[in-house]
């Protein structure tokens, strides 16, 4: 039985309650005729009675689905048999009860199938049906207790409208309040390890050192016993790459922004738009290939033949591709931003004998700075966050170099090196990653701060 199936049920379930709920209003008023007698509009009872049938059933299946596999699991342990524990390890018990769910569920165990194992399988199966068949019984009950509870509060004088209301209020905070804690629980998380990593290093070696080697050693006699953790070469490279994705993305994607709102023709612009947001729907790992393929060796040879030294993965390579990736953001947030401009603002520039590009650099463009601003800022945090380009462009070197054309990293990049495979959070090497989390969102707070600043100096201005 599947939850997708019960949640139809519910679904439908609502919408009896919703018909019943506003059937019973009107019946209670004492007819269509007398409608005007209730307190709020008959779809509002509909939806009280709605929203009791669906609300109580959808948590209690929630915390239900969420809770009965760790409870089923407990369960399951508590039976095992002795002679199936016998000289097993806390991990290697865990690998059994693995091996046993996925003999219940007929998926493929990791060793031989024992009678023992096959009874405790059958046994754990029996459960989960047992379990599910509670789960669909006592969520329908609920489900039809809320609807009966509705149907009995249902008269004229009832306050519906208000205690819909009152409902999707709560809703709305419970849920805004979801997002806000997920958020402050993903900024504790990171801070705390950042702060064990701390502890073993020191906050001015990372901030300030020039040498990033984070391979330590598992035992002390083994070379490199102690690995390096300076994080300037990574801030260079991922400022260098930024900074030329961005050289790239805002000439482009502003005057791109400015020809469609202002110049181009109905027609072209309901073509031209279309198109260039096509660049935003493309992969990341594409972007990866086509500057590894195409962009890196074209610069390569470039160089090469005008005497330079450029590597095969450069920070060029890298930042040309992110910034035609990063157009669309730049483009269509501005374009957005310049057609809401007041029409008034532009006759009235008009009537004082400016020119069309007059008209757009001195009145259009400073009354859509603020808008501007957000979208640059939105591609300074893409640019400042990608991965796959980098890792497959410019490389993983960390070098602390100011030329273009050689070999960097990012943050991100490095982010994703230390994480990769299997890895327990009990070393530096493993910790590094949370402390560059953090910084990385520390430059985005502050360049959210900044982009505030200037948006509300020129709000100021033109409101």
């Amino acid at each position: 039985m599947h939850s997708s199936t019960l949640l139809i049920l519910l679904l439908g379930l609502m919408a009896l309650a919703y018909h019943f709920g506003r059937k019973r209003a009107i019946s209670s008023a004492g007819g269509i005729a007398r409608i005007n007698t209730l307190h709020s509009l008959p779809a509002y009872y509909g939806l009280y009675a709605a929203l009791w049938a669906g609300i109580p059933a959808m948590l209690l299946m929630a915390l239900w689905s969420g809770f009965q596999n760790e409870i089923l699991i407990a369960i399951l342990k508590s039976e095992l048999p002795p002679s199936l524990m016998d000289g097993l390890s806390t991990g290697q018990v865990g690998l059994m009860v693995n091996d046993i769910e996925n003999l219940a569920s007929g998926a493929i165990v990791s060793g031989s199938v024992t009678p023992e194992m096959q009874a405790v399988a059958d046994r754990y199966a029996q459960l989960q049906r047992f379990a599910d068949w509670a789960m669909w019984l006592a969520v329908l009950a609920i489900a039809v207790g809320g609807m009966g509870y509705a149907w009995s509060r249902t008269q004229p004088r009832m306050r519906a409208r208000n205690r819909v209301e009152n409902i999707f209020m709560v809703i709305l905070v419970v849920f805004s309040s979801i997002a806000i804690l997920t958020t402050l629980g993903i900024v504790l998380s990171v801070l705390f390890e950042s702060l064990r990593f701390f502890q073993s290093i020191s906050p001015l070696e990372f901030f300030f050192g020039t040498l990033w080697s984070p391979q330590t050693a598992l035992r002390a006699d083994q070379v490199g016993a102690s690995g390096a953790f300076g994080a300037v070469p990574l801030f260079t490279g991922t400022l260098m790459v930024s900074a030329i994705a961005m050289l790239v993305a805002v000439p482009i994607g502003l005057m791109s922004a400015i020809y469609l709102s202002e110049y181009a023709p109905r027609r072209v612009r309901s073509l031209a738009k279309p198109t260039l947001e096509i660049l935003a729907g493309v992969p990341t790992v594409v972007y990866g290939f086509f500057a590894a393929l195409s962009v890196a060796p074209l610069i390569r040879e470039l160089g090469m033949s005008m005497g330079f030294s450029v590597a095969s993965e450069s920070a060029l390579a890298a930042g040309l591709v992110m910034g035609i990736m990063i157009i669309p953001f730049v483009s269509s947030l501005s374009e957005d931003v310049i057609n809401a401009v007041p029409q008034a603002m532009r006759d009235g520039s008009y009537a004082l004998g400016a020119t069309q590009s007059e008209t757009i650099w001195r009145v259009i463009i400073p009354a859509a700075l603020p808008g501007i601003v957000g979208g640059i800022l939105l591609a300074v945090s893409r640019a400042i966050g990608e991965t796959m380009i980098v890792v497959m462009a410019a490389g993983l070197a960390a070098n602390l170099t100011a030329n273009p054309l050689d070999s960097v990293t990012t943050v991100t990049v490095q982010i994703v090196t230390l994480l990769t495979g299997d890895q327990e959070f009990d070393s530096p090497k493993t910790m590094a990653a949370f402390a560059l989390g953090l910084t990385l969102f520390a430059v985005t707070l502050t360049l959210n701060v900044i982009a505030l600043h200037i948006v509300r100096k020129y709000r100021e201005q033109y409101e």
